[in-house]
């Protein structure tokens, strides 16, 4: 990810000042001696982040990563008032939706270098609005609600999750309509998601799949207290792990696929042991940090598979892939089927070996393009509820029955 911000030689005391919003990143790292303004002056000079990363024995990669970040999402709260806002609907084509956090800068750049020579070369002016995963839908979903006909949507979506695309009473509508078409050249999909288990590719030929988010286990073998490694997800429901596990809770996208996956393969009772299960809520850098908090600490946490980067060798931390499979999150997009013919070069920029290959090696998240090795060892498979589930259920109805069933539990 190239970092336009600061240096990893410049000190903590320089990146904060530059940029307030980094603060609370380095506290929640553990760097307290920087939250009161003095100590900020003296000992926040005197210490570079490449240095910091390796006193707290974290990623300096990853840290880099989540103070970009903080600094992208305080440069965006501007939009978070109105996505609308940035899609004027006065260019002849509109592209809008999240992308995930680790490698939102790189794609947005190569998608920026794209457009500039399709403008050269079509003529067609585009407008893109692609926020960070952290900003969340609700303003894009509050206007696509609102929409009459599918002519004020944009012409391409993006993002990660079930509840944009699926609800009824947001794309679904449109979704009868036939507004949208896959566009996708390739016959197969990456044989990760397309095999004798799973098949990521809608039969309907509606949404198009670029990669996927997987959730993975972090065990902390210092908290197991006798328990045996969970190496599933059936074994994370057991009630030996109550008030034991960690969940990105805020993350809605992957909190969500949880959800239905969960329901999918365990049912109502899964759903409640899962909430019953819950220790607390924690961003995923929060998560790997929790080794060294003096908080009370969860046993296994469930993260997107990114975050295990910042894990150092020799850390009472192990990763653990599901043997049933990671659930996963589709980075799902959605492109009008009526404006093909000046869109599609754009989708397939999206849908290249390139971005794909930007997408699994940066930021982890496995690519369907056929042509990508994702680099994953041929036992770490995926747990997908299926296009069948999909189509013949409510998927906001039954998101929103989940998450009544697990708010119950916690309470």
């Amino acid at each position: 990810m190239e970092n336009r911000y600061f240096k990893v030689e410049d000190s903590l005391f320089d990146i904060t000042e530059n940029y307030p919003e980094t603060l609370n990143v380095l506290l929640a790292q553990g760097f307290s001696q920087i939250a009161e303004e003095s100590k900020r002056k003296t000992f926040g000079k005197s210490i570079t982040l490449k240095v910091a990363a390796t006193i707290k024995q974290i990623s300096l990669t990853s840290l880099e990563e989540l103070l970009i970040e903080a600094i992208e999402q305080a440069h965006n709260n501007a939009d978070k008032e109105s996505v609308k806002g940035n899609i004027t609907g006065d260019k002849d084509i509109r592209i809008e939706g999240l992308l995930p956090c680790p490698v939102r800068l790189p794609l947005v750049e190569k998608l920026d270098a794209f457009l500039e020579s399709f403008k050269e070369n079509s003529g067609y002016e585009v407008e893109t609005s692609l926020q960070a995963a952290s900003m969340g839908l609700d303003n894009i979903k509050d206007y696509v609600r609102s929409a009459k006909d599918s002519s004020q949507l944009s012409d391409i979506f993006l993002s990660a999750g079930f509840d944009l695309f699926f609800e009824t009473d947001l794309m679904g509508k449109f979704m009868k309509q036939d507004v949208f078409k896959d566009f996708a050249d390739y016959n197969k999909y990456n044989k990760d998601f397309e095999n004798d288990y799973l098949s990521l590719r809608d039969p309907k030929g509606y949404y198009s799949t670029i990669a996927a988010v997987p959730a993975v286990f972090l065990v902390n073998k210092d908290e197991l207290k006798g328990r045996e490694i969970p190496h599933t997800w059936q074994d994370v429901l057991k009630p030996e792990f109550e008030n034991s596990i960690s969940l990105p809770v805020s993350d809605f996208d992957l909190f969500n696929a949880m959800l239905l996956h969960i329901q999918k393969e365990y049912g109502d009772d899964g759903v409640v042991s899962l909430g019953c299960n819950l220790l607390r809520s924690m961003h995923p850098a929060e998560m790997v940090k929790s080794e060294r908090s003096k908080m009370e600490k969860p046993a296994v946490t469930i993260m997107p598979y990114f975050f295990t980067k910042m894990v150092k060798p020799g850390s009472s931390m192990i990763a653990v892939w599901p043997k049933d499979g990671a659930i996963i999150s589709p980075i799902f997009m959605l492109t009008k089927r009526n404006k093909k013919d000046i869109i599609k070069p754009i989708a397939d920029v999206f849908m290249s070996k390139e971005i794909g290959e930007l997408l699994s090696h940066q930021g982890l998240f496995p690519s369907v393009h056929p042509d990508v090795d994702n680099n994953l060892p041929a036992e770490n498979k995926f747990m997908w509820v299926g296009w069948d589930y999909i189509y013949n259920n409510d998927i906001g109805a039954l998101i929103e029955h989940c998450e009544t069933l697990f708010n119950n539990a916690i309470k």
